[in-house]
């Protein structure tokens, strides 16, 4: 018979004795990521164009508009004024005046801030190398031979290193993920990380007015917000919500969710936490497609504290500039490549499709293509469509050098493979993917935190500069991708407290 994984674009083959057991199996490389910028589609950049005018319009009218009506004030003199005109028009005119710059003023949109953020780190109790995951795995007799060699096999390419983290209580024999299990493991990944982002930010947890958690897998009740609330004491008209089954792109949702709601609430402090609950999403099943996440997944969060207090700008660390989501759910290949399910014997994981890596290159070539007007230098723009217009047939279209967009980039850890394929049709230099791949050998996946662990090995290592851009790029079930650009308003240098510090042992 055979079976298919898809997170290193493998197919599995297993060949069954006379007995009726498994006595070999062998991995067979299937097609990788589509080289998503060999060809352009239009719509995307219309869109990317789109997304440019609608948010920037504003910004180039008003300041012609009010020069051209300040000149002709101007021109007027004290004579003018208080001879030619009554002081009652006088009034009227310095009254028009002052509205309009009042106008101005609060109809720009204020800028988002990102004072400070800071990512979990476990005990060491907690870390598993890949022999000893395989080992435990053995032990439980949760899993079959067949299930064991794959495994091993995954994590061989995974990317992985031997320090990541995981509650070993997942490998208890006949483990069944309990609400009790998620709680727990919630409890002290997500409160250790908002107790550190709120002794780095000096922010009170009565002054925070939005919250916003998002968690894929578990979602239980009272809420996952709702844990934080009674456990911070935040105050009681906190406007909390709860982002569940979005995957590993839902930590980006989650800063444009908190984006909105700051520019309905001026002058307030917004709390993201990205987290996931590995010990409850584990799979003890042996469905090779539902053994993935097993492999991959590992304990982590991140708490994000962003502001739009005008006068946070001279403490925060960066400004959102732009971000833009993609969502690919209305294609039912791409609804379904990541899908919950149980197996045959009624247990639940997570099902990963043969086709996700093609899909995501789908998804991630839509995202880029639209964020490219965005951040693009206006040369590299005016090159593509002079290239566009006046190329030779069969020749492929100039694509733009994503590179003079932003100095750092922070795709989602989620694997060796996928990694290798964003690196490859990006053309990426191995400086722009160190902090990704960093961060899945430390820490493996981590879900939506992921990106967060890799911009704290960018601040640990003092690469961020004033002016930098950092791009974070994440993906996730639905099929969606989403990306957002932050630029540093200051030198970073090393954090007090970040997940990379060095073991004091």
């Amino acid at each position: 018979m055979s079976n298919e994984s898809d997170e290193f674009s493998t197919e599995i083959v297993q060949k069954t004795g006379p007995n009726g057991g498994p006595i070999s199996f062998s991995v067979r490389i299937r097609p990788k990521m589509p080289d998503f910028l060999s060809y352009v589609n239009l719509k995307y950049v219309k869109l990317g164009y789109g997304y440019l005018i609608s948010h920037r319009l504003y910004l180039l009218l008003a300041p012609p508009l009010l020069a051209l009506f300040i000149n002709h004030i101007g021109k007027f003199t004290w004579k003018d004024i208080f001879v030619k005109y009554e002081i009652t028009e006088a009034l009227f005119i310095s009254g028009l005046l002052v509205l309009m710059l009042y106008f101005y003023i609060n109809s720009t949109p204020r800028s988002t801030y990102l004072l400070d953020f800071s990512c979990f780190r476990p005990s060491n109790e907690y870390k598993v190398s890949k022999a000893e995951f395989i080992e435990l795995a053995k032990r439980s007799g949760n899993f079959n031979d067949t299930a064991i060699k794959f495994q091993e096999q995954v994590l061989k390419k995974s990317g992985i290193g031997d320090e990541t983290y995981m509650p070993k209580g997942v490998f208890r024999p006949g483990y069944t993920p309990s609400l009790k299990d998620g709680r727990e493991e919630l409890s002290m990944v997500m409160f250790g990380a908002i107790k550190d982002v709120l002794s780095a930010t000096k922010v009170k947890p009565k002054d925070i007015k939005i919250l916003i958690v998002n968690c894929g897998i578990f979602n239980t009740t009272p809420s996952i917000s709702s844990m934080v609330i009674n456990h911070f004491k935040l105050r009681p008209d906190i406007q909390s919500f709860n982002l569940g089954g979005m995957g590993c792109a839902a930590g980006i949702t989650a800063i444009d969710l908190a984006k909105d709601l700051l520019d309905g609430s001026p002058s307030s402090y917004a709390l993201v936490v990205s987290t996931e609950a590995v010990s409850y999403s584990w799979y003890s099943g042996n469905d090779l497609d539902m053994l993935i996440p097993n492999c991959f997944f590992r304990m982590g969060t991140a708490a994000i504290m962003l502001s739009n207090f005008r006068l946070d700008r001279w403490r925060a660390k960066y400004e959102l500039k732009q971000l833009v989501r993609t969502h690919k759910g209305m294609d039912n290949k791409s609804y379904k490549s990541i899908h919950q399910r149980e197996d045959k014997e009624g247990k639940r994981g997570l099902s990963i499709s043969k086709d996700v890596i093609e899909i995501g290159g789908h998804a991630v070539k839509a995202n880029i293509t639209t964020l490219g007007p965005l951040v693009l230098p206006v040369s590299e723009q005016l090159h593509f469509f002079t290239n566009l217009l006046f190329k030779k047939k069969k020749t492929k279209p100039y694509i733009p050098d994503y590179k003079l967009a932003f100095e750092h980039v922070c795709a989602l850890a989620t694997s060796k493979k996928v990694l290798d394929e964003i690196q490859k049709n990006l053309e990426l230099t191995e400086e722009y993917m160190e902090a990704s791949r960093k961060t899945l050998e430390r820490f493996g996946n981590t879900s939506s935190s992921s990106n967060w662990y890799e911009l704290a090995y960018l601040e640990f290592n003092k690469r961020i500069k004033k002016g930098d851009r950092v791009c974070q790029i994440a993906f996730g079930s639905g099929f969606m991708c989403n990306s957002l650009v932050w630029k540093a308003l200051r030198n970073v240098g090393k954090p007090k407290q970040s997940p990379w510090i060095q073991d004091q042992n």
